[in-house]
């Protein structure tokens, strides 16, 4: 199993980007809560952590219970000086994500709906050219609170 025992070394300027690849199974959500809040620390925007641990546990969720794929890839990054962006690359890109709506009684099926409500904006983007992409990367964003 992966660890982040070791120490996340982010740069603090420009919009960088930091990602790790993982195993894509639902264990891994907890890494990815860790690494998220450990990024967020070292950028001085921890009064986001939990709203990104809650959207990065349910994007890990959702790609182990709905791709194939072995491995994912969390990114955390700064879309901009005053967004940052969560998201969760597989290589399953038939595979979309739906915004549904669960029932009283269904014991799944709520997820994108909890980032939904707590994100600024979420989506996804396909990877690779042309009509054969070999990828896709689901993703929210927050906002930082400063002046955009």
């Amino acid at each position: 199993m992966t660890s982040l025992r070791k120490p996340v070394e982010v740069p603090s300027v420009g919009h960088p980007t930091y990602s790790q690849t993982f195993p894509c199974e639902p264990s891994t959500a907890e890494i990815g809560r860790d690494l998220v809040r450990a990024v967020l620390g070292v950028w001085h925007i921890d009064g986001l952590a939990d709203r990104a641990a809650l959207i990065v546990t349910e994007l890990i969720a959702n790609a182990a219970r709905h791709t194939p794929c072995p491995e994912i890839r969390l990114t955390v990054g700064r879309s901009s000086a005053t967004r940052v962006r969560v998201g969760v690359v597989d290589r399953e890109p038939t595979r979309l994500p739906i915004l549904g709506q669960a029932g009283d009684d269904d014991e799944s099926g709520r997820g994108l709906l909890l980032v939904d409500a707590v994100a600024d904006r979420w989506g996804y983007d396909l990877h690779g050219s042309g009509r054969r992409p070999w990828g896709k990367e689901v993703w929210a964003e927050l906002s930082t609170g400063g002046g955009e």
